[in-house]
């Protein structure tokens, strides 16, 4: 399967190295688009939804205070509300830890943040180094939203580190979307200090 990068140059209020990118399987299997819900009872997502971009304030190892954004749209077409999103780890040497209690969402981008969404549950699976961000009310189709998550502080080593992002719709019983993989790239720029003597 190939894979296809598209790199974006963070904007607005990020320091100019805060690069990152969203990477889009291409081949992947959609749902069918007439059908919304399956004899069995399974929800899909008619039009899926797709992860616009990965974002970090601060690129640098071991910094404090960084927030790492991931936009997603909805289209009209969807037909189905976003309930959940899960984001996963699966690539960086550190194992990303979360301030939880600190998770926002919100309608529009990074740089330009609209409405605020409510948040029923932010949950981290460390083991699977996967957090899940389930909405209240669930999100309807036709907008954008862009979930904030803040790590305890960025990775000490440096690198490429890829966050897979999959969507569910509502439903006891759902099939999940998986819309690509945010990669954020942790740079150790090394500091040289001027001594006093």
């Amino acid at each position: 399967m190939r894979l296809a990068v598209l790199l974006r140059t963070a904007m607005g209020y990020a320091p100019p190295l805060a690069i990152a990118s969203v990477v889009i399987l291409e081949g992947c299997t959609m749902p069918p688009s007439q059908a919304v819900q399956l004899q069995d009872g399974t929800v899909y997502f008619v039009e899926p939804p797709r992860l616009v971009e990965a974002a970090t304030t601060y690129n640098e190892v071991n910094i404090w205070g960084a927030t790492y954004y991931f936009t997603v749209s909805l289209p009209e077409k969807a037909s189905e509300p976003l309930q959940q999103i899960t984001i996963n780890q699966r690539e960086g040497v550190d194992n990303i830890r979360f301030d939880l209690k600190n998770s926002v969402a919100f309608e529009g981008t990074r740089s330009r943040k609209g409405q605020p969404i409510g948040l029923k549950d932010v949950v981290q699976n460390r083991q699977a180094r996967t957090v899940s961000i389930t909405f209240d009310p669930p999100v309807e189709p036709g907008k954008t939203i862009t979930i904030g998550l803040k790590p305890l502080q960025n990775p000490s080593i440096s690198g490429v580190y890829l966050f897979g992002v999959t969507a569910f719709p509502p439903g006891e019983k759902t099939h999940s979307q998986f819309l690509g993989f945010g990669r954020l790239q942790f740079y150790n720029y090394g500091r040289s200090f001027s001594p006093f003597w």
